[in-house]
């Protein structure tokens, strides 16, 4: 059976089926339930994963799948953690943001709904090998650190 883990109206588009293993909203922070559920966004240069260079897998921190691994992890000098790309495309889910007066493209987690960040394509790809020629359209996973929890591997 699937029971709707929330369904506030201001945040309809966060909704996730609820499953075992999931954190209730009375188990969340209030800093996690701000940023996931109200797609807030953390303080920059605050958040407990900018400075992990440890080897593992960033997992949702609501629901626990996993969404980033270490090895896409690195520092854009932004605020927040970022990767290239996700453990599993399949995890994620990309939704337009027309907030703020931007248009944006707004990371959430697919199993619960958790709002993750956003993904910008403002990073230079290498055409070839690392060294090589570079374009632009590499994506940066900016991510919420309270969304994460880290597991090490």
């Amino acid at each position: 059976m699937n029971i709707r883990a929330w369904n506030p109206p201001h945040a309809s588009s966060r909704r996730g089926t609820f499953h075992y293993g999931m954190k209730k909203d009375e188990e969340l922070s209030s800093e996690l339930r701000r940023v996931a559920r109200e797609g807030g966004t953390e303080v920059p240069f605050t958040g407990a994963h900018l400075n992990n260079h440890k080897k593992g897998i960033y997992k949702c921190a609501i629901c626990g799948i996993e969404l980033f691994s270490s090895d896409t992890k690195f520092d854009s000098g932004t605020g927040w953690p970022s990767f290239t790309e996700p453990a599993n495309l399949e995890h994620v889910e990309l939704k337009e943001d027309r907030t703020l007066g931007q248009v944006r493209t707004e990371v959430t987690c697919k199993s619960c709904g958790a709002h993750l960040g956003h993904v910008f394509d403002d990073l230079p790809r290498f055409v070839g090998k690392a060294g090589g020629p570079k374009e632009a359209g590499g994506k940066r996973y900016c991510i919420n650190s309270v969304c994460l929890e880290f597991e090490k591997g």
